[in-house]
């Protein structure tokens, strides 16, 4: 009887583990980035829609930014600011802290 306890318990964590990374991997459904330039939407991606990572580029009067998009997440890894911080700051994968260039004035923020 013991044997059949720690093999279900066994399984049901394995389960929830597998189910812990998929949801990590692929963000939660429905949640998106929104890019904005100079408080104006630029464009928005559906980041639990994402198969495979891909590159687009957002050129404005104030200059342009790279971003990476992956299942899950989105950064900027390319830009001629000059101090790189919306560089520097990696990917994000949820809406805690968006992403901010100033001198293009870029704001990249995670939604539900």
């Amino acid at each position: 009887m013991k044997r059949k306890t720690v093999f279900w318990a066994v399984l049901l964590a394995a389960l929830a583990a597998v189910s812990a990374g998929i949801y990590l991997l692929h963000g939660r459904p429905g949640q998106q980035a929104v890019v904005s330039v100079d408080g104006q939407e630029y464009r928005t991606v559906d980041l639990g829609a994402v198969a495979a990572s891909y590159e687009f580029t957002v050129e404005t009067e104030y200059g342009w930014n790279t971003i990476l998009v992956c299942p899950g997440s989105i950064q900027v890894v390319d830009a001629d600011c000059p101090n790189q911080d919306c560089v520097k700051q990696g990917a994000i994968s949820e809406g805690v802290i968006p992403i901010v260039c100033l001198p293009h004035k870029l704001v990249i923020e995670i939604e539900d």
